[in-house]
């Protein structure tokens, strides 16, 4: 690792790169704006609010890189903001900023959302593929609401339901992130879906990018899944919706491309260390982001 950490040689001039701070939002902002992210510059203070990281900036403080963390209880954390400007991406600012939030997360089990342009830098720093994430999006249009399993009932959510949805989270997630969680109910509304008396599944939907963001999505199966999804996107018919989801399932990806959400990219799940996403019971169907999970 170079012996200077907080200077980057670049080219034919020298970086700097120091701690982000709340106060860096603009800076972001052109970040995103440079590499076509739909983040608007009040998207980015829940990012900013919640992380740790590094900006890098060039000799007269214009922005070129950045990389944050996401620490997720004692154990984990969700990398994300991985940001370098196209111009600097194959001149080492990535790999820089990667290794100094590598070394802050030193024996943490991580995980990020990887773009094609990243790929092979978390690879060869030996992240290991999970799957393929799908971010499906569009102008929605009317729906029918799928029918509930017998036993079920659905909704709204309301404050009291905190904990509960915690608890769900942390199984499907794999780890425990109640100031996330917190946040994006804070940001957003919802629905659950009962069994019992009890929660069982959760969805919220919140405003983001070019219009509506639904996620986090957290559902038992695929059926459960579309029940919580159909009375937000009903909501929304004629906006723009963003869903960004790990699941495989054909089925549930249907029922959104047939929503008007059909599949505009793909990015590649990869984690380093242990292994934390839920196959079965409560599982993500729908992502808070790809920087938070």
């Amino acid at each position: 690792m170079p012996a200077d950490e907080e200077r980057l040689m670049l080219d034919t001039y020298e970086a700097t790169i120091r701690p982000i701070t709340l106060a860096d939002r603009p800076l972001m902002h052109e970040l995103t704006v440079a590499v076509f992210w739909p983040h608007r510059a009040h998207d980015l203070d829940a990012f900013l609010s919640l992380g740790k990281g590094y900006i890098a900036l060039d000799e007269i403080g214009r922005p070129i890189g950045s990389a944050m963390y996401f620490p997720m209880g004692s154990d984990f954390a969700m990398f994300g903001m991985m940001v370098t400007t196209p111009r600097l991406q194959a001149l080492g600012a990535g790999g820089r900023l990667l290794r100094r939030i590598l070394k802050d997360c030193e024996g943490l089990d991580l995980r990020l959302s990887a773009t094609k342009s990243g790929f092979s830098l978390y690879e060869s720093a030996g992240f290991e593929t999970v799957g393929l994430i799908w971010q499906q999006q569009g102008v929605v249009r009317s729906i029918r609401m799928p029918k509930l399993a017998q036993g079920l009932s659905l909704r709204k959510l309301e404050a009291s339901d905190r904990a509960a949805i915690h608890a769900l989270d942390s199984h499907a997630y794999g780890a425990n992130r109640p100031e996330v969680l917190d946040a994006m109910v804070d940001l957003s509304t919802g629905v659950v879906v009962e069994r019992d008396g009890a929660v069982c599944g959760f969805a919220m939907m919140r405003p983001f990018g070019k219009g509506i963001v639904i996620g986090p999505v957290v559902a038992e199966d695929d059926q459960m899944a579309m029940c919580l999804c159909a009375p937000l996107i009903q909501q929304c018919e004629g906006r723009f919706v963003r869903l960004d989801t790990p699941q495989q399932s054909e089925h549930f990806k249907a029922f959104l491309s047939a929503a008007g959400m059909g599949v505009y990219d793909t990015v590649t799940e990869m984690h380093l260390g242990g292994f934390r996403r839920a196959t079965e019971n409560a599982q993500t169907y729908g992502l808070s982001s790809h920087s938070l999970g």
